[in-house]
């Protein structure tokens, strides 16, 4: 699967491990940046991993800012992109099954860095579950789901 990839400064560091973390699992990495700890703006990076996902460059996306909350709100604004913030397995997992995730969103202030790993690896092998999923995710506007 190819996962595209982006942080801002604050998201770097997980940015880095979760690279890793995809590598080692086989997956082909699409790195968006950024490529310091210098300040940058998050909407730039959220975006560009959205869009691949769009533009179907990508299969899925993963974003980090401090907050999880800012790569989420921006990413979000693309069509067809599902991002979810993630603070924990169980978060990855319902996001995944029932909202068809297609970019997770991550916090590095407040997700542990010991779960980092588990729960990128639940999110990427959680099925969607459909039925009554994807009917309330039709109901929202560009969320990318056709059947209900």
């Amino acid at each position: 699967m190819k996962i595209a990839v982006g942080a801002d400064h604050k998201g770097f560091e997980f940015k880095e491990r979760i690279k890793a973390i995809l590598k080692k699992m086989g997956h082909e990495v699409i790195d968006f940046g950024t490529n310091s700890e210098e300040s940058v703006d998050y909407p730039d990076f959220a975006i560009k991993v959205a869009e691949s996902v769009e533009n179907h460059q990508a299969d899925r996306g993963v974003a980090v800012c401090w907050t999880g909350n800012g790569v989420t709100m921006a990413a979000n604004k693309i069509d067809g992109v599902r991002a979810t913030l993630a603070l924990n397995p169980e978060m990855a997992m319902l996001a995944r099954a029932h909202n068809d995730s297609n970019v997770l969103t991550l916090s590095s202030k407040y997700t542990d860095p010991n779960e980092l790993e588990n729960i990128v690896k639940v999110w990427l092998e959680t099925k969607f579950e459909g039925g009554r999923h994807a009917r309330r995710l039709a109901k929202i506007p560009h969320s990318g789901i056709l059947d209900s």
